[in-house]
């Protein structure tokens, strides 16, 4: 019989250089060894929050490991620390308190892993075997792929290190997984599926009772991957533009276009006030759940409908919860109390999702309250002497574990519970993973308030906090460290008194309660 090649080849692939690059054999450092490299925060009064930062990095960096011949990964990688493979959705998080740990270790560099194993269509496997490199799911198995998160996950760490080089190299890649997703993952309408495993929101029951959740795509548009799909072209319009590459992907502007214009006509439902999975006959899926909030990241949302938009975010009978933000909303019939994972679980990607998106929009008052809010559960969790809801000889057993690195006790989790204090329900424990993202991440970016632009030596320092607190050795652009330090304040109007030091120039903007200034900062 004859056989045929599957797939369409991707103009795009043929530039893909991590397709032919050459593996590193450089060791993986300790954390003993790398924390003399990391930013190192204080904050006056908050030693448990200190210590579970601390404890972060060191189980991050007990989860780094090294390609080998037999899987064919290219680069030193973060493992997803779940189930012996790597996962895209995992892994793109993981980048994001990575960035702060660059100067002793590229997370970044886990991503190269996936675009050399790339097909010759675009397609790119969400979950790769770290023993056999081989994909966990075939091509056109609907849960094959996504979340398309991977150029804005680039683009935030261009943000951070003002890496030209590294845009230029995973521009192609990253055009053609967004070329092979348009191809075969949208409806004719252009709008675009997935399931709850490619969506990364497993058991979300949005199909309305289908029993095969994880693997059916509903024949419905589904909200996050369609907002997914507007941030990837937006950021890759933006990667273009910085790369004088323009010209060649006009047509992901007509997408963004066609698609913005599309959602706040048939997912945005006036009544609710939110944005609705659709069904193939036109009618929404009534459950509100955190997918719908990829919407403010993708600036979607028309300034008019965001004050109703985010209000759901306040209100305790919805998103308002306990430990902020639940998955799904409380008042769903499906809502779990204990978190049942994505039936109300509280998501640390989810949640900075959402931070980042109401930041985007001016939102960014909501965005601390709710950080402030997600950074103490979690705290509050690692700290704590509560048993779990599986004790530690259980979660071993069940999760196939090693027997020290994962206790019981102070450690991170895979999700939290909304309404209690405790992780969720068949939440995993050592998840570092993208649970490092509140210890670090929000804890800097979003309670401390500092974002950086890299590419003017710009750091902006929003300071809400009235203790004394600051981080020594924080990275900025390629090769700025800075120590920073803000006195304590009696009051939110009060001008902070700082204390900077770097060993580059930089502007950086002082914003408070009472007013702001730029403060030109000489190496």
């Amino acid at each position: 019989m004859e056989r045929y090649d599957t797939h369409v080849k991707n103009q795009w692939v043929s530039h893909n250089q991590f397709i032919t690059k050459i593996r590193e054999s450089n060791k993986t450092p300790s954390f003993s060894q790398a924390r003399k490299l990391l930013p190192d925060p204080f904050w006056e009064g908050h030693a448990p929050t200190l210590a579970c930062y601390w404890r972060t990095w060191e189980l991050a960096f007990g989860n780094l490991k090294q390609p080998t011949p037999k899987n064919g990964f290219v680069a030193n990688y973060c493992d997803t620390a779940f189930n012996g493979n790597l996962f895209m959705w995992d892994s793109s998080f993981i980048t994001c308190f990575g960035v702060y740990g660059r100067r002793a270790f590229t997370f970044q560099n886990t991503l190269d892993n996936f675009y050399t194993k790339q097909h010759l269509d675009g397609f790119i496997c969400r979950e790769i075997s770290e023993t056999d490199g081989l994909d966990a799911f075939p091509r056109f198995d609907p849960s094959s792929t996504g979340p398309n998160v991977l150029a804005w996950v680039e683009w935030n760490y261009y943000k951070h290190t003002g890496d030209r080089n590294r845009l230029e190299a995973v521009f192609p890649p990253l055009l053609a997984y967004h070329d092979w997703l348009r191809k075969y993952h949208t409806w004719p309408d252009g709008s675009y599926w997935s399931t709850g495993w490619g969506s990364g929101m497993d058991n979300l029951p949005r199909l309305g009772g289908v029993e095969h959740i994880n693997w059916d795509n509903g024949h419905q548009t589904w909200v996050d991957a369609t907002f997914q799909a507007i941030l990837s072209a937006n950021t890759l319009l933006q990667i273009a533009t910085l790369l004088g590459r323009v010209a060649e992907v006009d047509d992901l502007a007509d997408e963004v276009e066609h698609l913005k214009n599309y959602t706040n006509q048939n997912l945005w439902n006036e009544d609710s006030q939110f944005y609705h999975d659709r069904q193939a006959n036109g009618k929404f899926i009534p459950m509100k759940h955190i997918g719908a909030y990829w919407a403010l990241l993708a600036e979607c949302v028309p300034v008019d409908r965001i004050p109703g938009f985010i209000a759901h975010l306040e209100d305790p009978h919805e998103f308002k919860r306990a430990h902020r933000i639940p998955a799904l909303s409380a008042d769903d019939p499906a809502y779990s109390a204990t978190g049942d994972y994505w039936c109300g679980g509280v998501w640390a990607p989810t949640n900075y999702m959402v931070m980042k998106g109401l930041d985007a929009c001016g939102q960014d008052e909501l965005a601390y309250a709710i950080a402030r809010n997600h950074l103490e559960n979690v705290v509050r969790v690692f700290e704590s002497d509560d048993t779990p809801w599986l004790g530690a000889d259980q979660f071993r057993q069940y999760f196939h574990l090693p027997d020290p690195k994962y206790d019981d006790k102070h450690t991170l989790w895979e999700n939290y519970a909304p309404d209690e204090i405790r992780p969720g329900s068949h939440s995993k424990p050592g998840y570092v993973g993208w649970t490092g993202l509140p210890p670090i991440t929000v804890l800097l970016e979003d309670v401390f308030g500092l974002s950086q632009v890299a590419e003017s030596n710009r750091l902006t320092w929003h300071v809400r906090l009235l203790e004394e607190h600051g981080v020594h050795r924080y990275p900025l652009d390629a090769n700025g460290v800075l120590d920073l330090k803000c006195n304590r304040r009696i009051s939110e109007n009060e001008r902070p008194s700082l204390e900077v030091h770097s060993n580059i120039p930089l502007v950086l903007e002082v914003k408070w309660k009472g007013g702001k200034e730029l403060i030109n900062i000489e190496s």
